[in-house]
């Protein structure tokens, strides 16, 4: 365990010598606080609170902010800011370090580790999409079970969201990748994962300010895409035999 969070520290902020005593614990708080287990227990409460307690305060909540206070800033949120998160953009990017660092590294490991990212995306953050069966926000009804993809179409699986998801789960598997299987600098890769905290924050902004999740939804789709990260990562690490 401690060999672990030694790889994942160095792998993620840099290399020990580079970090003062408080930058370390500081940092290794956070890697305990975005632990696989912690990540998963989060994502329950945060579930649970969802489907009961909170959905009174989703309900409130729930407005088209920009609409209200600035109709004149939708379009450019909508076309321009919101897309940095959806497939259009994040997978060619994904698609893009992958290759181009397994033709540096001349192993397929970068390209199946982004082949996992998007089979996590599909198939973990789909498949709690349509086990929970939430209605959008459009259809103001923010309880669980009463949606469905078959009945509503997408807006039959609003949570968790999926584009919160993918903005921590793509970008910070390109930011892994790129952290890992390349000589970036340690100021490089530092920068890659406040990028994806900033990407990820604009997707959760973007989406409440246009109406379209229920605030619970963007929750929970941060603590998703976080989670399958991090099981990503720590199968990555844990296969050494594989890595070349």
């Amino acid at each position: 365990m401690v060999a672990e969070s030694y790889v994942e520290s160095e792998d993620m902020i840099g290399s020990p010598s580079e970090r003062s005593p408080r930058t370390a614990r500081l940092q290794g708080l956070l890697l305990r606080a975005t632990s696989i287990w912690v990540l998963a227990l989060a994502f329950a409460v945060v579930t649970v609170l969802a489907a009961g307690p909170l959905r009174v305060w989703d309900y409130k909540l729930n407005r088209r902010w920009l609409y209200l206070f600035n109709q004149e800033l939708v379009w450019f949120v909508q076309h321009i800011l919101d897309p940095i998160a959806g497939q259009a953009v994040c997978l060619p990017v994904l698609v893009v370090t992958a290759i181009t660092l397994a033709r540096r590294r001349r192993s397929w490991r970068p390209v199946v580790i982004a082949v996992a990212a998007e089979a996590a995306f599909y198939l973990g953050v789909g498949s709690f999409k349509l086990l929970l069966a939430r209605p959008a926000t459009t259809l103001h009804d923010p309880r669980f079970f009463q949606g469905g993809l078959l009945d509503l179409g997408d807006r039959g699986i609003s949570y968790p969201s999926g584009h919160a998801a993918e903005a921590v789960l793509i970008y910070g598997t390109v930011a892994y990748l790129i952290a890992t299987y390349s000589s970036a600098s340690t100021r490089t890769v530092r920068r890659l994962w406040w990028a994806v905290a900033v990407i990820s924050a604009n997707s959760v902004v973007v989406s409440f300010a246009l109406g379209w999740h229920w605030a619970t939804d963007l929750v929970g789709g941060l603590l998703a895409g976080g989670l399958f990260l991090r099981i990503i990562m720590s199968v990555d690490r844990r296969v050494p035999a594989l890595r070349t």
